[in-house]
């Protein structure tokens, strides 16, 4: 099993939401960073778990887990010319872009904020903590991953 972080803007699509959603399960659609994709197509297993990040919010921060439950298949919104993640350049033979599907397992007890997260030597190699790290999808290791359930109870 492997650990992960993925960003989402809450008024997007937020944690709470992904709990509404039937069976509390939904598609992670829209990542257009190959390195990105790269991981969901490649990388993500079913049981992989994942922190669930709000972004570009005024506190951005983990909000929740969820789980991966099913592996990287093509993403159906680059084909729909009315999404706002259509490409051109893909199609169903050639798919360019890919996702998972995701199922909520739990709030955090408290949300834990990207400040925070700064603050913890332990976190230093994470990627999230670095200035400029824009991708929405990054690998969290078992102890950081242990580090940051920690936190959540302070």
């Amino acid at each position: 099993m492997k650990y992960w972080l993925m960003k989402s803007e809450p008024e997007v699509f937020s944690i709470d939401h992904l709990k509404q959603m039937p069976e509390q399960t939904d598609h992670w659609d829209g990542v257009r960073n190959y390195q990105a994709r790269n991981m969901m197509r490649d990388q993500m297993k079913v049981g992989d778990q994942v922190f669930f990040y709000h972004s570009n919010t005024k506190e951005p921060g983990i909000a929740g887990i969820m789980e991966v439950v099913r592996e990287g298949y093509p993403d159906h919104t680059a084909l729909d010319p009315e999404s706002r993640y259509f490409d051109s350049r893909s199609s169903r033979e050639n798919p360019r872009w890919y996702m998972v599907d995701v199922r909520y397992k739990r709030h955090l007890r408290r949300p834990v904020p990207l400040a925070e997260l700064k603050q913890h030597r332990a976190l230093g190699d994470m990627p999230l903590v670095h200035r400029g790290n824009r991708l929405s999808i990054m690998p969290v290791t078992e102890h950081q991953w242990r580090y940051i359930l920690e936190l959540e109870s302070i």
